[in-house]
């Protein structure tokens, strides 16, 4: 970069506006398409363990509760997530999405991090015989 070009430059910016958003205090409203948290849907979901399988992250577990009554807990990890979007793309009964309303995640400890999805009745069953999970 030339001098005067420089120069310029640090002239202009001295008239300018700081274009810092005052994000905790105004928030603006999310893209349509941005990919935050995963969604869950279990009444729509089969079994097939697409997801588990195209998950380059290994952020996604379905539990078996009852195959043949299609009674699932999926358990995904939030801090392996690299929310690429390929489990969604992958489901083919649309019990899966991306929301754009769930993407300030931060927390102070990992077991925030680790979120159970399901029927209330599996979940609990499940975390009842596995109470460290």
């Amino acid at each position: 970069m030339r001098l005067g070009a420089m120069f310029g430059d640090m002239f202009r910016s001295l008239f300018k506006r700081p274009v810092t958003e005052l994000y905790p205090f105004r928030k603006e409203p999310a893209p349509s398409r941005l990919r935050g948290a995963l969604t869950y849907n279990p009444a729509k979901c089969t079994g097939c363990q697409l997801c588990v399988k195209d998950c380059p992250s290994n952020a996604i577990e379905l539990i078996t509760i009852d195959k043949a009554n299609k009674r699932f807990v999926m358990r995904y990890y939030m801090d392996r997530c690299t929310f690429c979007a390929q489990c969604v793309q992958n489901c083919r009964f649309g019990c899966l999405g991306m929301s754009n309303e769930q993407w300030e995640m931060a927390a102070l400890n990992k077991e925030a991090f680790t979120v159970h999805y399901g029927r209330e009745e599996d979940l609990q069953k499940l975390l009842s015989t596995n109470p460290h999970e």
